[in-house]
């Protein structure tokens, strides 16, 4: 009989986060290897955040805080809720956890019971399954192809809903495709909730400052305010902020269901990082200009990478509306043999070999649920996604 619980066996280690540490690996041995998994904004946290962050080690914030969120950052929260995104929460509607993984992890396992059926869109982010299914829940997928642009139709959406479905999780834009829904196309989705009062919205809007050609943003309740009563809207300073080693994510919703979140968070974690809070605060209260300027970067290295996939032989590569990610279809490259006398059988196939041959690192589309295809964060230099895409044509064009 094993030590581990039952439950370890239902899910996987995170495959992003696996092929990054390859990558790592690889290069702490001496390989030249472009990692291209993490989806992690290569810019600096900004000098009035880090300031915030000492001058708060000075004043001695370095105790334990309340379990989720000191007051000063739940009202930077609140703020950031009704001056972005047109939605108001009082203080205790609002969560503060250890990234937005965290966030989620502690919605769904305080909500969930055993059987109840999360609807997820495919292509999703690999962690949501996972923690469905630790929480004991049914995670169901609906296949959301290249043909709809990644995207779930109303249709889908009602089709899947049955008594057991406890939550949607609704990513735009998203992770891994970077797909983004119009308020029209939303709106569409909130009028078949709206006939499901028993389905609870997940909205993560972890992406919502990166979109592109003048895209924009609406949140799931600033397009139907009747679903805030059963929404969490989660978002968090990792990505628009490059704070990821930070570990703040945070969510308004209702108060019942941030107290059940607050309940689990005191027997876990405890609170968030203080240090990391007060950086947090300077980060939602500061100057905001920067985040346009680097969307605007990003932009120009999203081009630079669908141009250039786009010329790789059985390469295919949709142009996205947000995020940092794009997702390719590698269907041209299936069934053919590269250069070592590997056959590629699938999208894993594809990336294992590319990582062995050409030293460049990204994620296969299984691990998010939808084949053949594969991530490339464009989140890393100019520079470097140049190489990368050049290694990447090269390595097409060897195949047979």
């Amino acid at each position: 009989m094993g030590i581990l619980a039952d439950s370890l066996s239902r899910v996987k280690p995170s495959p992003t986060i696996a092929v990054t540490t390859k990558a790592r690996e690889l290069k702490a041995q001496g390989r030249d290897v472009i990692g291209l998994g993490a989806g992690e904004p290569d810019f600096d946290t900004l000098e009035n955040i880090k300031k915030a962050a000492i001058d708060a080690i000075e004043r001695g914030e370095t105790k334990y805080t309340a379990v989720d969120g000191i007051p000063e950052l739940k009202q930077a929260v609140v703020d950031k809720f009704l001056r972005e995104n047109g939605i108001d929460y009082k203080p205790e509607e609002i969560s503060v956890a250890c990234g937005g993984k965290h966030i989620i992890y502690n919605a769904l396992l305080a909500t969930i019971n055993p059987g109840d059926e999360v609807i997820i869109p495919a292509p999703y982010w690999v962690s949501y399954p996972d923690i469905a299914l630790l929480a004991g829940g049914k995670p169901v997928m609906i296949e959301a192809g290249a043909e709809t642009n990644f995207k779930l139709s109303p249709g889908q959406l009602d089709a899947a809903i049955t008594e057991k479905t406890k939550w949607l999780i609704f990513n735009s834009p998203s992770n891994p495709t970077g797909a983004a829904y119009t308020a029209a196309e939303m709106k569409a989705l909130t009028d078949v909730l709206l006939k499901h009062p028993h389905v609870w919205v997940l909205a993560d809007d972890i992406y919502e400052h990166l979109t592109y050609e003048g895209f924009e943003f609406k949140s799931i309740v600033a397009v139907e305010p009747a679903l805030k009563t059963r929404t969490l809207t989660m978002n968090g300073v990792a990505k628009a902020y490059a704070m990821t080693g930070w570990r703040i994510g945070f969510a308004g919703g209702p108060a019942d269901l941030i107290g059940g979140m607050r309940k689990l968070q005191s027997q876990s974690t405890s609170n968030p990082c203080s240090i990391s809070q007060w950086a947090s605060v300077e980060a939602l209260n500061g100057p905001q200009d920067f985040i346009q300027e680097r969307a605007q970067v990003f932009a120009q290295r999203r081009d630079l990478v669908v141009s250039m996939l786009n010329e790789a032989q059985g390469v295919h590569c949709p142009t996205p509306e947000g995020a940092f990610y794009v997702y390719p279809s590698v269907e041209g490259c299936i069934g053919r043999t590269t250069k070592q006398g590997k056959v590629l059988n699938c999208d894993e196939d594809f990336v294992s070999a590319l990582l062995d041959e050409e030293g460049v690192a990204a994620v296969h589309g299984e691990a998010f649920g939808l084949s053949p295809y594969f991530r490339v964060s464009y989140a890393t230099s100019t520079e470097a996604l140049e190489e990368a895409c050049r290694r990447i044509q090269s390595f097409c064009a060897s195949l047979s």
